[in-house]
């Protein structure tokens, strides 16, 4: 029998494996906390909001109806677009903020 693997568990109570799977459940708790915290970007003087998840998925896209009587298409397609991208840079600050203290955990 191959030295270490007659123990109970199959890995001798190995320190590391214990602490990796301590990471492991930990990063899925984190994992589903970023599925339904949210985070909101504005532009256009909050003319237009979109809501995101801190796992990247878009919740929400709300255009202030007063905004579009004054606006070409050109104008509204630049701020959705800086909109989206800035609630997509607040979602992976987020995503950061939750799951990078445990990647410092890992023991390698």
């Amino acid at each position: 029998m191959a030295k270490g693997f007659n123990k109970v568990g199959g890995m001798g109570g190995n320190p590391m494996m214990a602490q990796l799977q301590k990471i492991q459940a930990q990063m899925a708790v984190a994992q589903e906390q970023l599925a339904i915290e949210t985070v909101t970007a504005t532009a256009g003087g909050g003319a237009i909001s979109v809501t995101m998840t801190g796992d990247q998925k878009c919740k929400s896209v709300q255009i202030d109806p007063e905004f579009l009587k004054d606006t070409d298409a050109d104008m509204l397609n630049d701020l959705v677009l800086t909109t989206v991208n800035m609630a997509l840079d607040k979602s992976r600050e987020l995503q950061e903020k939750r799951m990078g203290p445990l990647a410092g955990g890992l023991p390698f």
